[in-house]
């Protein structure tokens, strides 16, 4: 609950307040001016109320957001690991028949 909601809540009981004086003092001025301020501290509590939701709302997608931020921080992670795997494991697979090719050689000029 923010200060919007809270004040308009307090705007509305001194306006029923003044509303009932005036309605039971006669007095139509200080009746309208009672009905007004509950007018006022209404239209307070609702933009209290719509900031409340749209902060709600905004906090929900932030952490969607960084939670989406993660996940993709995670798959880069592990996509990067996987091609480091496949560069390092092709490049011992490259070592080895080069080696094999290599010692085939050696053996053809020995003979």
């Amino acid at each position: 609950m923010n200060k919007e909601t809270v004040s308009g809540k307090f705007d509305q009981i001194i306006g029923e307040v003044k509303q009932s004086a005036g309605e039971a003092l006669g007095n139509q001025k200080l009746a309208n001016a009672g009905a007004a301020e509950q007018v006022k501290g209404i239209a307070k509590e609702t933009w209290g109320h719509v900031k409340d939701s749209a902060s709600q709302v905004s906090e929900s997608h932030h952490a969607e957001a960084d939670a989406k931020a993660e996940q993709l921080k995670q798959h880069a992670q592990k996509t990067g690991h996987d091609i480091r795997e496949k560069i390092t494991s092709t490049a011992q697979n490259v070592k080895e028949s080069i080696t094999s090719k290599l010692d085939e050689i050696k053996q053809d000029h020995q003979k």
